[in-house]
């Protein structure tokens, strides 16, 4: 018999924790709390498959299956799904075949005012068999193009900021000015890193967005002003406990995808951490989590 933990269930241990302490004080009122609300988590849990941008399709399934997840948020990055149709369809049966489910497409992005362009990422988008497409950079002035096939294939855009370095998309906000008069499919991917350092108050921005918040997107800083200051999910300073609040408070119907952006060649241990402290959190709040939320 081994005598130590993997340092996988080591972290797993660690991180929960952790979350324990953070969200419920003393012991026994976590226990307490479980035993008298527990209930099947509200909030859903997946990747964003950039977590993995440098590992091949076949990895991160692997690495997938070692965090008992299931739900994928997919971007055209190595070969998680190419944009053309024959190495998309390969993606999407692998990713049947290992009982992943995609539910989202992005960041996508729409550099060209053009009909075809724009397209040629909704028809990606339909293979896929999503109903949201995550946004990187749709212009103010493409919009109006874009939100007539929004209509014409009633997939959903979810605009995402991208913090104090991106020309128009800083926090939610700057996406809720524009889109408030356009057809209700066109709303958010709150970044929540990206709009601490905005300047935003996450957990009342998701308030305000409310139905328009089609995706969301998790890290963790130590510093609101350093984009460079991202850890590991439960190491850092955003409020976790009151983001899922808010969203359990507007019934929010999406994913919290991990988007863990740092240590791109060796990420597994954060992800490991960011997943079980936030399973922790949530099961701090009285909710049974299984093993592929």
């Amino acid at each position: 018999m081994k005598n130590s933990l993997s340092r996988r269930r080591f972290l797993q241990s660690g991180a929960l924790a952790t979350a324990a302490c953070a969200v419920a004080g003393a012991a026994p009122a976590l226990a307490e709390a479980v035993a008298e609300t527990g209930k099947p988590s509200p909030i859903k849990l997946g990747l964003a498959s950039y977590t993995f941008r440098n590992f091949t399709r076949a990895q991160m399934i692997a690495y997938m299956k070692q965090l008992n997840l299931t739900d994928l948020n997919c971007k055209d990055a190595k070969d998680h799904l190419p944009m053309d149709p024959a190495g998309e369809d390969a993606a999407l049966a692998d990713y049947a075949a290992n009982g992943i489910k995609v539910h989202a497409v992005g960041t996508v992005y729409f550099p060209k005012d053009e009909d075809g362009d724009i397209r040629a990422k909704f028809e990606y988008a339909k293979r896929a068999g999503v109903k949201v497409i995550v946004a990187g950079d749709p212009t103010v002035e493409t919009l109006p193009r874009i939100e007539k096939f929004v209509k014409e294939y009633d997939i959903r855009l979810a605009i995402h900021n991208h913090g104090p370095e991106d020309k128009i998309w800083h926090s939610p906000y700057d996406v809720l000015k524009v889109v408030g008069k356009m057809d209700e499919r066109i709303g958010c991917c709150i970044d929540i890193g990206h709009a601490c350092r905005a300047g935003a108050d996450v957990p009342q921005a998701i308030r305000d967005v409310g139905p328009r918040l089609y995706n969301l997107h998790a890290k963790d800083l130590t510093d609101f002003t350093k984009k460079e200051s991202q850890v590991a999910v439960g190491e850092g300073i955003i409020p976790f406990r009151a983001i899922f609040e808010s969203l359990i408070a507007i019934n929010y119907p999406g994913f919290v995808d991990l988007e863990y952006e740092i240590h791109g060649d060796d990420p597994m241990p954060g992800v490991i951490e960011s997943f079980a402290f936030m399973r922790g959190v949530l099961r701090g709040m009285g909710y049974l989590t299984n093993t592929a939320s």
